[in-house]
Parts: C-alpha cells; sequence; structure tokens
C-alpha cells in the first residue's frame, strides 16, 4: 500500500460528517469547538446534503399525531492555498428544522378529553388532546403521589407516578452559518485565524477562533492550541396566546419573577431578550507512533455566562397546599420557563488511537471523550470504526458509537411545590378580593425539565460509502441510526422509558480535490484531460442563463455551483397599479367565506444549485441539476380588516420559514449546430418532484393545521417539461446569445391538489471582453407565468366534536391561486471572471443583478425588487 494512502485511512479520524453538523446544531454553540486543523489537507471543494428524523415520542395512551421532529441540512466547503503558505477555507451550513419536540414533562394523568389549546412561543403550540395539558388540576393522595379517574370523571383507578412529554409543534425554522479560516504555514509551525456568524429569527451568535500548531520530531508530533469566543444573543417572540400557561411571565409583575426586565413588550408580542458569552480554550497533541499507527488526544474547557436558557422550554410544576385535609389532595398545574444556573464550565478530555491493518489494507479507528461541567453532568462517549478500501475505487467504513450522561443537578421531570399556587382574602372593609400568590424562595433556584439534561444512554451505528470517480472526485452516502434510552445509561439508572425515542441521519456528499483534477484513477481508463479546456468557445454567458453552453469533448466533466437570490417587497400591486388596505380587504379574498386579513410585507426567496455536467459524446451533455431551497415570509395585518375567526392564521408580525430540498432537473443538451463563430444547441429537460408541496404551519388547533402559502412551498409537486433552444455567438471581444425557454406542468395537480402555472421566458444577452480574465454582460429577458390552477385539497379534520370539512381559512392574497404568475421584463447587468492560468485555472465565476423593468401580476401580490444570481463553475 502507498504511504499516501495510509495517511488517508489515517486521517479519516478528523473528518466531519453530517451526523456531526446536525448534532452540534441542534446541542451546541457555532464556533465553540475548534474546528481540526485544514492547512495539511489538499484543496478542495464539497457540496452535502443531510437529512435528520427521530420518530413519535412514547404518550402512553394518549394519542399522538404530531409529526416528529425532522432537520435538512446544507453544506458547503471550500480549502484552497493562496500561495505556498497562505491557506483559506470557508463553510456554509444551514439547516432547517420543523416538528413536534417536548416542550415540558407533566404527570400522566394531567391531560384532558377534547381539544384545546397552550401556546408556547411563536411558531410552537402545544397540542392538548395529543398531549397532556400543561396547565390544570390533578388530585394525589397524602403522600403527594397522582392519582388517576377514569375518563369522564369516572372513579378512582388508584396511585399514577408516570410522566410523559407534552409536546409543541413548529413550524419550519432556518438557520444559517458562514465561517472562514485564513491560516499561515511556516516549515514546522502553522497559525489559523477565523471567525463567523450564525443566524435564525430569534438567535444571532457572532464567533472568532484562533489555533497554532507545532511540528516536532521530524514532523511525527504535533501539538495544537487553540481558543474560541463567540457572543449570541436571543430575541424570542413568546407568543400572546403563551402568557396566561406560562406563570413566570404572566405574574412576573406581581411575584418580581426572573426575566421581568428581560421582556420587551411590542404591541401584542412579547420577546424574551438574553445575552450570552462562551470562552474556550483547547489543547491538542497528535503523535505517529508507527508508519502504521496514530494517536491523538486533547483537553478543552469552555466557560459560559448570560442567558444559558432555552426560551422554549418551559417546566411543569405541580402546587400542592399541604394544608388540606380532605383525603384527596387538589394540585394546580401549572408552567414557568426553565431557569437554568447563569454560569457554567465544561471540560472535555478525548484521545483517539488508529492503527493500520496492513493484511486487509484497511484502518481501525478507536476513540474515547470524557466530559464534565460544573451543572454535575458526566459523560463518557466510546466510538469505533473500521476503514475498508474496496477494489480500485470503493471505500466502505462501518461506526459504532455509545454516549452515556448522569443528570444536571437542577434536572427534574417537574417539580412538586408544598405551597398554595394562590390564597384569595376578603376585604370586608374595602370589600374586594386580594389575591396572594406563591413565595418564590420555596422554589427551587434552578429547575428544568429538558431532556437533554436528563440522565440517559444512546448507541448509534452507521456506514459511510465513498466511491471515488477519479483522484480528483469523490462521491459520499452515509447513514447512521441512533437509539435514545434512559435505560442505556452506564448504571441503567437514565429516565424512564417516557423519554425514549429512535433517530436516523442520512447524509450525501460531492468533493472535489482541486489538487488532482488532471489525474485519472490508475486503471480506470480515463484519458488526461486539462481543466478548464472543454468549453466550446471563450465567450461567457450572464449567471443568471441556464444551459448557455457546452462541453466539446467526449468524457469531460463540469462541476457547478449556483446561488439565486430574489425579493418582493413594497408596494401591493393588482395588475401594474399599487392598490390600498382596503382594496385588498375587499376584493383579495374570494367574497362571502373570507375577506383578507393579512399581507405580506415582503418575501425572500434563496436558492442554492448543483450544475453536474458528463459529455459522454461531442454532440450530446447529460446534465443533473438538485437544488436547495429556503424562503421566508412576513406579514402585516390590513387596515379596516375584519376581525379574526377563532382559531385562524393570525401570525402577523412574524415570519414564515421553509427550507429543504427542491424539485431535480435531468437535462440533455444535443449539439444542432456548431462553427467557429456560431453555436446552437437544444435543451430536453424534465423537473422531478422532490420539493415538498404539503408544508404546514402550526395552528391553534392541530385540527386547525393547513398548509403554507403556495408560494413557499419547496417544489412544484408536479412532472415538468423543461425545453429551451439556446444561440451563441462571438467575434473578438464582443459575445452575445438568445434563449427560449420553458416550462411546461406535465400534471394537473400534485398531491396537495394544485399545480402552478406553466413559464415561458424569451432572453437575450451582449457581452464584452475587458481583458483577459474579465468580462461584463447587459441582457434583457421578458417571463410569462400562468397562475395556479386548482387549490389545496381541503384540510379535513374534528374540532370540539364537530366535523369539519375546511378548517384551513385564506387569510389574505398569499392563500389564493389566482395571486400568483404575471408577465415581467427585467434587465440584468453582469460580471464574469475566468481565470485563464495558474493553480486555479479554468475556475469561472460570475455575478448578476437582474433588475425589474416592468411588472403586470395576476390578483394582488408584491412587487418585484430584483433578484441576484452567482455561478462558479469549473470543467475538467
Amino acid at each position: 500500500m502507498k504511504d499516501c494512502k495510509k495517511k488517508r485511512l489515517l486521517r479519516r479520524a478528523s473528518s466531519s460528517t453530517v451526523t456531526q453538523a446536525l448534532t452540534l446544531a441542534a446541542m451546541a454553540l457555532p464556533g465553540l469547538l475548534l474546528q481540526p486543523d485544514v492547512t495539511q489537507a489538499d484543496d478542495e471543494v464539497g457540496f452535502q446534503y443531510g437529512h435528520y428524523q427521530e420518530s413519535r415520542r412514547q404518550l402512553y395512551t394518549v394519542p399522538n399525531n404530531a409529526n416528529p421532529i425532522e432537520a435538512e441540512s446544507l453544506l458547503g466547503h471550500a480549502r484552497i492555498s493562496l500561495t505556498d503558505r497562505i491557506k483559506f477555507a470557508f463553510n456554509y451550513v444551514q439547516d432547517t428544522w420543523s416538528g413536534a419536540t417536548p416542550v415540558t414533562t407533566s404527570p400522566l394523568v394531567n391531560r384532558g378529553n377534547r381539544s384545546v389549546r397552550a401556546a408556547t412561543s411563536t411558531g410552537r403550540i402545544v397540542t392538548v388532546g395529543a398531549s397532556p395539558y400543561m396547565t390544570g388540576q390533578i388530585k394525589l393522595d397524602k403522600n403527594f403521589t397522582p392519582l388517576r379517574y377514569g375518563d369522564n370523571g369516572g372513579p378512582l383507578i388508584g396511585p399514577d407516578e408516570r410522566v410523559v412529554h407534552v409536546l409543541s409543534t413548529a413550524s419550519p425554522e432556518t438557520r444559517k452559518q458562514g465561517d472562514f479560516k485564513l491560516g499561515y504555514e511556516w516549515d514546522e509551525s502553522a497559525l489559523d485565524i477565523g471567525g463567523g456568524l450564525s443566524v435564525e429569527n430569534d438567535y444571532e451568535s457572532h464567533f472568532g477562533n484562533v489555533n497554532t500548531r507545532w511540528d516536532f520530531n521530524q514532523k511525527l508530533t504535533t501539538l495544537n492550541i487553540g481558543a474560541s469566543y463567540t457572543d449570541s444573543a436571543t430575541a424570542a417572540i413568546i407568543d400572546h396566546d403563551a402568557s396566561p400557561y406560562i406563570t413566570n411571565i404572566a405574574l412576573a409583575s406581581l411575584i418580581d419573577m426572573p426575566y421581568a426586565d428581560q421582556i420587551e413588550q411590542q404591541g401584542a408580542m412579547r420577546i424574551l431578550h438574553g445575552d450570552r458569552s462562551d470562552w474556550s480554550v483547547n489543547l491538542g497533541l497528535s503523535q505517529v507512533l508507527t508508519k502504521s499507527s496514530l494517536f491523538e488526544t486533547s483537553f478543552g474547557f469552555t466557560h459560559s455566562s448570560g442567558y444559558l436558557e432555552n426560551p422554549y422550554k418551559v417546566t411543569t410544576i405541580v402546587f400542592v397546599d399541604p394544608k388540606q385535609t380532605s383525603a384527596q389532595l387538589t394540585g394546580n398545574v401549572k408552567a414557568m420557563l426553565e431557569q437554568r444556573p447563569d454560569e457554567r464550565n465544561q471540560f472535555n478530555f478525548s484521545t483517539r488511537f488508529v492503527q493500520h491493518i496492513s493484511p486487509l489494507d484497511a484502518a481501525l479507528h478507536l476513540g474515547y471523550r470524557y466530559y464534565h461541567d460544573d451543572w454535575d453532568i458526566n459523560a463518557h462517549t466510546f466510538d469505533a470504526e473500521w476503514v475498508q478500501p474496496w477494489g480500485h475505487s470503493w471505500t466502505i467504513t462501518p461506526r459504532i458509537r455509545y454516549y452515556s450522561q448522569t443528570a444536571a443537578n437542577f434536572y427534574s421531570p417537574y417539580l412538586l411545590s408544598k405551597q398554595a399556587y394562590s390564597t384569595s382574602l376578603f376585604d370586608e372593609t374595602t370589600g374586594r378580593v386580594t389575591t396572594t400568590y406563591f413565595d418564590k424562595n420555596l422554589l427551587p433556584a434552578n429547575f428544568s425539565s429538558d431532556q437533554r439534561l436528563s440522565g440517559y444512554g444512546a448507541l448509534s451505528g452507521g456506514v459511510t460509502v465513498v466511491k471515488q470517480l477519479s483522484k480528483a472526485i469523490s462521491l459520499e452516502a452515509g447513514f447512521e441510526y441512533y437509539i435514545h434510552a434512559g435505560s442505556l445509561k452506564l448504571d441503567g439508572s437514565g429516565e424512564g422509558s417516557y423519554s425514549d425515542f429512535n433517530a436516523f441521519m442520512a447524509n450525501a456528499e460531492l468533493n472535489v480535490n482541486l489538487s488532482a483534477l488532471d489525474q485519472p484513477l490508475p486503471d480506470s481508463g480515463h484519458e488526461h484531460h486539462h481543466h478548464g479546456a472543454h468549453h466550446q468557445h471563450h465567450a461567457v454567458s450572464p449567471a443568471g442563463v441556464m444551459f448557455d453552453h457546452m462541453m466539446n469533448e467526449p468524457g469531460a466533466y463540469m462541476l457547478g455551483y449556483r446561488y439565486m437570490y430574489s425579493r418582493q417587497a413594497g408596494d401591493m400591486l393588482h395588475g401594474d397599479r399599487a392598490v390600498n388596505d382596503l382594496a385588498i380587504v375587499n376584493n383579495g379574498c374570494s367574497k362571502g367565506a373570507y375577506r383578507c386579513r393579512l399581507t405580506p410585507t415582503y418575501m425572500d426567496m434563496h436558492m442554492h444549485m448543483l450544475d453536474i455536467m458528463y459529455a459522454p459524446t461531442d454532440w450530446l451533455n447529460l446534465m443533473l441539476m438538485p437544488q436547495f431551497m429556503d424562503m421566508a415570509m412576513n406579514l402585516r395585518q390590513l387596515d379596516g380588516a375584519p376581525e379574526a375567526p377563532a382559531g385562524a392564521h393570525v401570525h402577523s408580525g412574524t415570519g414564515h420559514a421553509t427550507g429543504g430540498i427542491g424539485d431535480t432537473g435531468l437535462y440533455a443538451l444535443v449539439k444542432l449546430f456548431d462553427r467557429p463563430m456560431h453555436h446552437l444547441h437544444v435543451t430536453f429537460g424534465l423537473s422531478a418532484p422532490t420539493g415538498d408541496v404539503d408544508i404546514k404551519l402550526r395552528r391553534t388547533h392541530k385540527q386547525d393545521e393547513g398548509y403554507i402559502h403556495y408560494g413557499m412551498q419547496l417544489g412544484s409537486g408536479t412532472w415538468d417539461f423543461k425545453p429551451s433552444l439556446t444561440y451563441t455567438g462571438h467575434l473578438d471581444a464582443w459575445s452575445w446569445g438568445a434563449q427560449a425557454n420553458a416550462t411546461v406542468r406535465m400534471e394537473d395537480n400534485n398531491d396537495s391538489g394544485f399545480a402552478f402555472g406553466d413559464i415561458f421566458q424569451a432572453t437575450w444577452w451582449g457581452g464584452y471582453q475587458l481583458n483577459r480574465w474579465l468580462s461584463t454582460s447587459l441582457r434583457g429577458s421578458y417571463t410569462e407565468q400562468g397562475a395556479v390552477s386548482g387549490q389545496f385539497y381541503p384540510v379535513v379534520g374534528v374540532v370540539d366534536n364537530k366535523f369539519v370539512s375546511d378548517v384551513n381559512p385564506k387569510a389574505g392574497p398569499m392563500d389564493y391561486p389566482s395571486s400568483y404568475g404575471g408577465r415581467f421584463w427585467d434587465l440584468g447587468l453582469g460580471l464574469n471572471v475566468t481565470i485563464p492560468d495558474g493553480q486555479f485555472a479554468g475556475n469561472r465565476f460570475a455575478v448578476e443583478w437582474l433588475q425589474p423593468v416592468s411588472t403586470e401580476l395576476n390578483g394582488y401580490q408584491l412587487d418585484r425588487e430584483g433578484g441576484l444570481s452567482a455561478t462558479w463553475y469549473l470543467a475538467f
């Protein structure tokens, strides 16, 4: 086995996976975990998609129809050498979470028999009837054990100490994070400086880090020292429906509860603010023991201070007045925002051993990590993986991991407080009733029922398969199954089975080694190609034009990344004219049953797309174009709008977000005419409906759950035919082109009941080459799109024992099929950079801003503000 291959097998111990990324997104602050040194790796560009899905929670006999938590994640990363000594790396991570998650834990007897609401935050509403009540009353015996009675006031059954999660459903929420690292290498040392930003609707973090590396003993010994700092701010919107259910918000001014000075009132909204800071240091040592073995160890410390709570987690507290004289005591069940300590010190120690197994040409990785903090959480992690090459180009890596932790010293499923929740006294002098509430000093200083702070164990196993297409290109797919259970804790004394759940994680990744683009695999039969040589001519097209060129050389590949952004904002239009609120109220929605109450203030769309092209012949190119979408919309109340009906969608002043896989394009480009100055080709494409079209918003009742607006679904839901005809030409420094393309829906409706309108577009452009590497372009385009046909299938459910066939009231024009599509004229201005030589030769970058010139909309829609396209391409 060659030494370079052996080093790759040993180095996989430091590689990052989507499993780790998803776990860290849910459980850790961005930037706190110091990244492994990137300056020793080859230059690389990679794209990764991951999916995380939990199983339904155990609610005993309580019905549970809530979809569990799931997340879709997109990761893009690059490492490049600016010079022999200066290295640069950056990462972009985006994940969208949705589904039901535990918001607290409650006695199982605290449940009802009809559907009621219990909101906990914007985008999150507890569904009682599919969960226990978050507030209410229960009966207890003299030993303060909850008692179970039959349904509908039936006879006493007996003591019941079982507890169960109270679930809350969430509309989709998106997090975006970008970070960078700049490094300088000396002969036997290196310095990396990095930083980044992580943004959510209700949370923002800024972080920076520095890492140094020293090599000793002929580079057989490596010492790493690093430090990082993270500054975070929470601005969590507490839904007005939640306030009556959260005691330490509702009574903050009466009993001087925590958070009183952190809550800002903005109209009907209450916003909980909190700041925190985190300092981290890390010391690591790596030692090559033999030519076939490696040992690594590290120690880390993190100090956190400030607002360390989760603003969407509450703790159930049962107040029981011990002075009661009846045989069964009455307990008042209340919910309070959790209260954690204001500081946390965390220590971790890890070690890893990697051994190459020569007879099998494989590597064994064994790892152990110990964690301790001053919240009394102690955790052990054991993991092992086997890296096995297979044939000339495959690598299979099975892995197993075990984790166990003790509970935080302030964790409890729920609290029992032996005091009256409130006492009412009648003042004969004034004739008024005075209410005195509980003594907060009789409650613990800190409490939480967040399951992540409980004692539990977890066992996971998975496999990763890597296919090396060439020295430069590799494809990776992985799957991991995760089991979380209290009984898996090392001593078996973790939380009860009510907290158990399973999950799976799957990922797919494409990596391009920029340092090996011209190197085929041994015995692969592929010819040597010079990257950047496969464009049919030197002219480049605007970034916003797709299918603009073909590759001429059989066996050539091209990899591209495309980002597109568009924004609607400003005036609401009817056709091409601005309209006022009253016109929208009276005419924007169907007359009779509904009148408009809400209207958008903006809508942003972001699209990330991979362009993967292969040329089997000189006249045919094949393309695969997967895409990842995310969209955000904000709504406002219309002036003069009617009062919202009970259970209606009332997210005024807050935003909606969706994100995930969009539709996937499959295309064939066929050359029709090819001369030195003129080129003509046709594209035949199919768009596969891989994007969701059944995304729903949470409503105030589970039965009221309804589809999010048509324009915020992630795909079309239909198979679509997408043909285009493209002409390009060039002469000296000038280039030009024109394209006609269409999107034809091949189905009358999708699985949700509707179909987007057909699209026709004509575009034309001209460009001028300013020098060897820079050109500019000017483009005009006309687009016509039809309105949505059909409509969402009615949501069917039962509310208060009554059958309802459509409980998805339409709140504004965005909920009506007629308010989509239109006719648009646009003007685009672009810049294109093509690197002609050097180590980055063949890389092409382009950017274009598309400015609306004329807009005529169907129905009532927001005006268009413009769009941005940015692309990167590399042919080899």
